[in-house]
């Protein structure tokens, strides 16, 4: 049996990173306050007196360059990993992740690649505002290309990091502002790795079918425990990437429980849960014994003021009456 850890998501990730630039050399860190500070949320401490600055690069207040210079430096044979403080400011680079890192190696027929993965915080929760809390992960998981991973648990935020860092594709790894705190088992072992572009079902049940990813997951394995104590046993997939998307554990388990709740911090409209839904009736509508509910952010800018940002977020008791509401 494998022997596993106790750890928090930032030490996974942490882990993660250490690990792969022991491994090879050609893996660096860039970013605004990745080597002195340590980072943002302290991802990052201890690196630079460890591996020094030319492999922990503090840059400017630029994600424009940042992006642009971790595209040119895995075109050229490194593998960079690009950290954005947050992923609102992805916008500022839209150019350089849509138009380059995305479709370089598609465009030049496969004679180079472009191994960046950047890693972005995302998500509400933490007072920072309307403009550095959004959950734009649909706009990114929207582009081929690009694979988009966003990790609900330590053991997989680890492994599929890992899995990034050592594939040849451009990745955006979005790490939820929420859950740096988040326990979870890890093993001890440097060479496990996630593979990436499998859903997983983190909570077997019977009943109804949670499809949900990052803090979704959270909050519907939550509603789960709570759920249970009303003899409703609910069955908990987790997507963990969104591009590229599995939907075979989801179909397979919509098809045993013929209902389905799908949840995400993200807005409803035009979201990573539309196309889950719409997938679902167009490959299982057969299997459909109710109309399939939608958990989601309210659709306006995320408010500073904490009782107002927690009221537009969704919650627990938002997952438990959606489940309800499908039985």
């Amino acid at each position: 049996m494998t022997e596993t850890k106790r750890i928090t998501m930032r030490e996974a990730i942490s882990q993660a990173l250490w690990e792969e630039m022991e491994r090879d050399e050609k893996v660096f860190i860039m970013g605004e306050e990745v080597g002195v500070w340590g980072g943002t949320y302290a991802v990052t401490k201890g690196f630079y007196d460890h591996f020094g600055p030319k492999r922990v690069r503090d840059t400017p207040i630029a994600e424009t360059a940042i992006i642009g210079g971790g595209v040119g430096a895995a075109m050229a044979g490194l593998r960079p990993v690009a950290e954005l403080m947050t992923i609102n400011f992805a916008f500022v680079a839209m150019d350089h992740i849509v138009n380059e890192a995305a479709k370089m190696r598609y465009m030049f027929g496969g004679q180079m690649s472009v191994p960046l993965v950047i890693r972005a915080v995302g998500g509400g929760g933490r007072q920072l505002g309307a403009t550095h809390s959004q959950t734009p992960d649909a706009i990114f998981a929207h582009f081929p290309g690009l694979k988009v991973i966003a990790p609900g648990t330590p053991y997989d935020a680890k492994g599929l990091l890992k899995a990034a860092i050592r594939g040849d594709d451009p990745v955006m790894f979005i790490e939820h502002a929420t859950m740096y705190q988040t326990r979870g088992e890890v093993p001890v072992d440097e060479d496990y790795l996630v593979p990436i572009g499998k859903s997983k079902i983190q909570r077997p049940g019977r009943d109804v079918t949670i499809v949900t990813y990052a803090k979704g997951l959270d909050l519907s394995l939550k509603a789960a425990d709570q759920l249970t104590k009303e003899g409703i046993e609910v069955e908990v997939v987790d997507l963990r990437t969104l591009r590229p998307l599995d939907m075979q554990p989801v179909l397979e388990s919509f098809k045993r429980t013929n209902r389905a709740v799908v949840v995400e911090e993200g807005w409803r409209s035009y979201g990573v849960g539309s196309e889950v839904v719409s997938r679902i009736y167009e490959e299982a509508f057969d299997y459909v014994d109710a109309p399939i509910r939608r958990v989601a952010q309210t659709e306006v800018p995320l408010p500073y003021n904490q009782a107002l940002e927690q009221m537009a977020l969704p919650q627990v008791d938002d997952v438990v009456s959606a489940v309800k509401e499908v039985l």
